[in-house]
């Protein structure tokens, strides 16, 4: 009886275990926002990593893409470009300038301007937009001119009007360089919310709609109840690039990079200089931003060929062959990715990382073992021919006076003496010059200049 119950008692347990199955299941289907951090330089690279979080918010049909930002701003082109990527993402991307003591000023502000949604933590800043051009040797600013600065006030404006925003503030901005707390930029209808922390921007943004339509969705209710967060981190190449990108990092890199190679050039023969200083140089150059992850990556893989020819024809220590394959590797690595990336998935780039590595090693070992081999085989001298047979040691077999024979090598060959005096049989002679089918000899252990007093 007692065993009837508790097979009762099992059967039940596994029916609920049945029911409750489906639900269980379906929880992959679980609303989800996805929240990204970008810091640093907007530069070619960070149009590549915000289309990798877009793409990832895309592709898993995610509630919305909040993404952390802290910049000082950047390249005007890649902004564009980004805010174009914004634009077509078919999920909604709320920027949220966080944490507490960041900034999104200049470009940062203009991405956050052309975003659905913006936020701002408390102790924040956004705006100071003035177009500059670069800085002067003595530090002092150097200001866009009067076209270029015109061209992005009607841009930020157009970006207000497009999401209904403060287009004054925004105007205000480049001509007055303005920049604006979390919550002056919520009283002037800058920004949508101001929030302390992910989970208090959903709980606030829940029931907003987009400044801005999603594309293929229109104007967008946001519906945040009960929803998964789940986080992006920026992939290895993203903080790579993230420490080389900062304009000071890159000129520091590319003046030790220049000095090296100068006192490289000028201490010929240690190689270590010039190395270390065409790789750093080559970084500093990455870091100024002119090129996206694909052409960094290329530019390096270029580099590591150039010092694995350098290894084949430079008898060095293998140093060459060491930097080739670090940066290949590192070439490789920007070219192809750092996991989750939209060309890339992550379960395909750890294999394809270890392949990156293998195949480094493999031409590292080719160029230092296989090519400097036959380099060096191709530069000794030939072992055939007449020529070959200078400074080689005969016997005389038929007396030199001053013409006669020897044996050099097992073989019988007619000799005459340089200097014209006799060379007895037996006599060991060495060959100085080869004319036609006639060997010149000296005796051995005499110059071929030396003159024989009388």
């Amino acid at each position: 009886m007692m065993r009837t119950k508790s097979t009762a008692r099992l059967g039940l347990i596994l029916l609920i275990i049945a029911l409750l199955l489906p639900s269980v299941l379906a929880s992959p289907n679980q609303k989800v926002v996805y929240v990204a951090k970008f810091e640093g330089v907007i530069t070619s690279y960070s149009v590549d990593q915000f289309s990798r979080y877009i793409e990832t918010a895309e592709r898993n049909n995610a509630e919305a893409l909040i993404i952390e930002i802290d910049t000082p701003g950047g390249n005007g082109q890649a902004m564009q470009e980004i805010i174009q990527r914004i634009k077509e993402s078919k999920v909604p991307v709320i920027i949220y300038v966080y944490p507490p003591g960041a900034i999104a000023a200049s470009a940062g502000t203009y991405i956050a301007l052309g975003s659905h949604l913006i936020a701002m933590a408390p102790s924040t800043s956004i705006g100071a937009c003035e177009p500059i051009l670069g800085y002067s040797s003595n530090g002092s600013i150097v200001k866009a001119p009067e076209k270029i600065r015109n061209f992005y006030i009607a841009y930020i404006k157009s970006l207000a009007e497009e999401s209904g925003r403060n287009v004054t503030a925004a105007e205000k901005f480049i001509t007055e360089d303005l920049s604006l707390t979390p919550e002056e930029a919520l009283r002037a209808n800058v920004i949508e919310l101001v929030a302390n922390d992910v989970s208090d921007l959903l709980k606030k943004a829940n029931g907003m709609k987009t400044k801005i339509p999603v594309k293929g969705k229109g104007y967008v209710t946001l519906n945040f109840t009960d929803v998964k967060i789940v986080e992006i981190g920026p992939s290895f190449k993203d903080v790579i690039v993230q420490y080389i990108s900062d304009p000071t990092v890159a000129y520091i890199l590319i003046n030790i990079g220049m000095l090296g190679l100068i006192f490289g050039f000028l201490t010929p023969g240690w190689h270590v200089p010039e190395t270390v200083g065409a790789i750093l140089l080559v970084l500093g150059i990455i870091g100024l931003g002119y090129f996206g992850y694909n052409a960094a990556g290329l530019i390096l893989l270029i580099l590591a060929i150039l010092f694995f020819i350098a290894e084949a024809l430079t008898p060095t220590f293998g140093l060459f062959t060491v930097a080739g394959a670090v940066t290949m590797i590192l070439g490789g690595i920007l070219l192809f990715g750092g996991g989750n990336e939209y060309l890339i998935q992550r379960s395909t780039f750890s294999t394809l990382r270890l392949v990156i590595i293998v195949i480094a090693v493999l031409l590292a070992l080719f160029f230092a073992f296989g090519v400097s081999a036959v380099i060096r085989d191709r530069r000794r001298k030939a072992q055939t021919g007449k020529e070959e047979l200078i400074g080689e040691v005969g016997q005389v077999v038929q007396e030199l006076n001053p013409e006669g024979m020897i044996r050099i090598r097992g073989e019988l060959w007619r000799a005459e003496s340089k200097t014209g005096e006799r060379i007895g049989v037996g006599e060991k002679v060495r060959v100085v010059e080869v004319r036609g089918l006639t060997l010149i000899v000296v005796r051995e252990g005499e110059h071929p200049d030396e003159k024989k007093e009388v």
